[in-house]
């Protein structure tokens, strides 16, 4: 094995002399081949009884794409894991249409451990993270990472690191109301595109782009909040600062903004997926990275207002909603929220009544059905394939969506000969890396 920062959150390196394990970046002397074991997940290692390092801090690493081979079923419960730590298992299994032991014997056979053992361990290496990181009490911590008190992730984390959460702890608590974190990712990373794509599409006091940062407001169910990320390149991280009214929102926010900034991409099977399709090396943008909208009812708002129209002339009409609906705190505004755009007339845009009209009739069927899919947004007037699928690209973040309708991409398939097909499931993308290309 070797130092590798490619294969960081890939799959975690287990001592059996130490019984700790670590990231393939650890600063730590290479132990010997045939003494080491090696696991897709942290909650694997921890499971078979090693310890996280305190050096490289698996609770840090960029999350793995590995387990997107495994079977759907448990890769969807691996996301609904992941997504919602509050949720019970057995409402899991609900959403994924199967008996509740049907999914612990598909759990356990595709990762070695139980939906709750997976849990647990993803509550404590997050509130590792915080330790290690944030400022927050021991008594917040345990808050946002899904503990019922202080003493019950005392005694957790004890019993998986030796260490309490105090003796974890570098940093003194501060009274500060602002939450710091590093969320890292793997390299390359093309922060310029990212950073122009979010400048040029940026809502005046909802959103600032600097050159290092990307910051916004946004609400999380009845709560609001506002975060910061700042690019450190020489530390493979993003450096957030950010606000929330309630700490319990705390993991979910930040797995948010790990989508939106797409941290988690592996990123060499990308581009050796695009150039194999047909972009050229001396083309390919290195490092693209897919930016995301904070929510699907923002991007498929976005999406219809920019229906046929340039960029800047989109970002004047969600500027104009923003401003005449959204709630206005100090210095800040905020996304409204469907019940706002679906009451109002909306004469204030300078449009096509049939597109308001478009507009307040997929606010009003949001309100109806917040967990709904965007492909029953085709059943309203207006709304067709293209808005659908930009609201599923950005809004949702999913990689495999490819825009052939776009006018942008048009052009550029009768310049540049492209196998789409070859691209999948990477094909948002190629439909960014032709964008970037015009």
């Amino acid at each position: 094995m070797a130092i590798d920062a490619r294969f960081d959150g890939q799959f975690f390196v287990a001592v059996k002399t130490t019984r700790i394990f670590c990231r393939p970046i650890c600063p730590a002397n290479l132990p010997k081949e045939e003494n080491v074991e090696y696991y897709t997940f942290a909650q694997q290692a921890m499971q078979a009884g090693y310890r996280p390092c305190l050096r490289c801090r698996p609770d840090s690493a960029p999350k793995s794409w590995a387990w997107q081979g495994v079977d759907t079923t448990v890769e969807r419960g691996l996301k609904l894991l992941r997504d919602n730590p509050d949720m019970a298992v057995r409402d899991i299994t609900i959403k994924l249409g199967i008996s509740d032991r049907y999914f612990r014997l598909l759990f356990q056979g595709a990762l070695g451990v139980s939906p709750k053992q997976y849990q647990l361990f993803e509550q404590l290496l997050f509130a590792k993270q915080l330790l290690h990181q944030s400022a927050l009490s021991i008594e917040q911590v345990a808050q946002a990472s899904g503990f019922a008190s202080a003493r019950r992730l005392q005694d957790n984390i004890k019993q998986l690191t030796g260490l309490s959460p105090r003796q974890i702890r570098r940093d003194k608590v501060s009274s500060t109301q602002t939450i710091t974190v590093q969320l890292a990712f793997r390299p390359p990373y093309n922060w310029q595109h990212i950073k122009g794509f979010f400048d040029m599409r940026a809502i005046p006091e909802m959103e600032q782009v600097t050159g290092d940062s990307y910051a916004r407001t946004f609400h999380i169910g009845q709560d609001k909040g506002w975060f910061c990320a700042r690019f450190v390149p020489q530390k493979q991280h993003f450096a957030v600062q950010l606000e929330l009214d309630n700490i319990c929102h705390l993991k979910v926010t930040l797995q948010n903004i790990r989508r939106i900034l797409d941290l988690d991409a592996d990123i060499s099977v990308i581009q050796s997926r695009l150039v194999s399709s047909g972009i050229s090396h001396s083309e390919l943008r290195q490092g693209l990275r897919l930016p995301g909208i904070w929510d699907t009812f923002e991007a498929g708002c976005r999406a219809i207002l920019g229906q046929q129209i340039s960029v800047s002339a989109a970002i004047k009409l969600v500027t104009q909603v923003v401003n005449e609906l959204g709630e206005r705190e100090q210095d800040r505004i905020y996304f409204p929220c469907a019940e706002k755009v679906a009451a109002s007339d909306l004469l204030f845009l300078k449009m096509p009544l049939s597109r308001r009209n478009t507009l307040r009739n997929f606010a009003a069927f949001y309100t109806l059905a917040e967990n709904h899919h965007p492909d029953s947004w085709l059943t309203l007037k207006g709304i067709g394939p293209w808005t659908v699928a930009y609201a599923k690209m950005r809004g949702q973040s999913q990689p495999d969506i490819w825009l052939k309708s776009d006018l942008v991409i048009k052009k550029q398939l009768e310049k540049t000969p492209i196998d789409a097909d070859i691209a999948r499931p990477w094909r948002s993308y190629l439909s960014l890396q032709l964008w970037s290309m015009a």
